[in-house]
């Protein structure tokens, strides 16, 4: 149990009486513990041991000590849960409140549920007594978040500590985008995707995963045409309404997970400052940019219910309004067919890859090919920038 309990600790808990002989974590700091993170602490081999104490560290959550390797866990968000599966942890996946939806794991031999059949947390509404039924081993969230959001308004600190103290350890970070309350620093992707892999004891295939994420960005970095060269992109989120003519911009260069994709292909934003902080505009604002192309953000996953990517959805909801509009259809975007579903921003280093290919291909299909999004999630093979099967070797353990 994490040593930051009450002075009722002694009593048997919740937890004590419900676990015998799982996993156990001692919290060494819960806050403010940058100064622990350096990371250089030896987490031992892929697998560790059974019979020996190891230390993972996260900011916010600081550093536990685990007596055993934790064996299942429950999410907020799907790139949590993207992390636990490259590293061959599907199987103790229980739950989570916004998931990625399945079919984007699909090229992986991955079988995971969409959210339709998974999310039984919500953030608007914590019911702690679904912590106590699934009884995780850890919570793969920021604490943070369950009482900082507000979206709650009857859950505070102290119910996070109850969760904590009597369920099982937080070992969760927010890094989908900067919220007002996140005020320690970020971690990228891998950076957290590391942190994990010291959880769940999985250096080698956290380091496989790293290999090729690093082998993708280069291959793709070779490639760009000079900056000059680069299109213009406009990002709106899946909020938007073209019916209405009213669009969200949003800027591509922002910190944060769900932006992950545009900076590495290192695409600026057709929209200035004014423009994403105005909230919205309509048509005529948007003509004024004129973007090369328009890219609707999260749009992969708006469609079929989670259950997979309609075209002829995607075509209905934005795009044949912005054609079949007197001044939308003036954009080059829409003259050109450069409207796209944007990536789901929730994404581990599995979906991240996938993503990372689809948004290569629709912002240069001349270098990379091109994006059919009647076949999505399935490329073409002659131009793949990864091997899928490699991938899926890494999850089963095979390399």
């Amino acid at each position: 149990m994490p040593d930051t309990t009450s002075d009722t600790a002694a009593a048997p808990t919740r937890r004590d009486t419900l676990k015998h002989g799982g996993v156990l974590a001692t919290a060494v700091s819960v806050a403010g513990c940058s100064d622990l993170l350096s990371h250089d602490a030896d987490t031992g081999s892929e697998g560790g041991s059974d019979d020996s104490a190891y230390e993972a560290c996260l900011e916010p959550v600081g550093c536990l000590t685990f007596e055993e390797i934790p064996e299942t866990y429950i999410v907020n968000n799907g790139e949590w849960a993207d992390m636990a599966f490259a590293l061959g942890q599907r199987d103790g996946f229980q739950t989570a409140a916004n998931m990625i939806p399945g079919f984007l794991f699909e090229p992986f031999g991955l079988d995971v549920p969409p959210e339709s059949e998974t999310a039984s947390l919500s953030p608007s509404n914590w019911d702690k007594e679904r912590f106590y039924e699934l009884d995780p081993d850890v919570i793969l969230m920021d604490p943070n978040y369950m009482h900082e959001t507000g979206w709650d308004s009857s859950w505070d600190e102290r119910d996070t500590a109850e969760i904590r103290d009597t369920v099982a350890p937080f070992f969760g970070k927010n890094i989908l985008r900067r919220r007002e309350w996140h005020n320690y620093r970020s971690y990228s992707l891998y950076e957290a995707f590391e942190r994990l892999a010291d959880l769940f004891q999985e250096r080698d295939r956290y380091e496989a995963f790293a290999d090729i994420h690093e082998r993708v960005l280069s291959e793709i970095d070779s490639r760009l045409p000079p900056q000059n060269e680069r299109p213009d992109i406009a990002l709106i989120n899946s909020a938007s309404d073209p019916t209405q003519g009213q669009f969200y911009p949003m800027d591509t260069r922002v910190e944060g997970l769900e932006m992950k994709p545009y900076r590495d292909l290192d695409v600026g934003s057709a929209f200035s400052p004014d423009h994403v902080e105005a909230g919205t505009i309509d048509y005529e604002r948007l003509l004024e940019v004129d973007p090369d192309i328009i890219v609707v953000h999260w749009g992969i996953g708006t469609t079929d219910g989670g259950n997979g990517f309609s075209a002829a959805a995607f075509r209905d909801q934005y795009v044949t309004p912005l054609e079949d509009h007197p001044v939308g259809s003036q954009l080059t975007a829409v003259q050109n067919g450069s409207v796209y579903p944007g990536a789901f921003g929730s994404q581990g280093p599995i979906v991240n890859l996938l993503q990372t290919e689809m948004v290569a291909r629709q912002f240069y299909p001349e270098i990379f090919g091109e994006f059919d999004p009647e076949a999505f999630p399935e490329f073409s093979t002659d131009e793949l920038l990864f091997d899928r099967q490699r991938v899926a070797d890494i999850i089963n353990g095979e390399f």
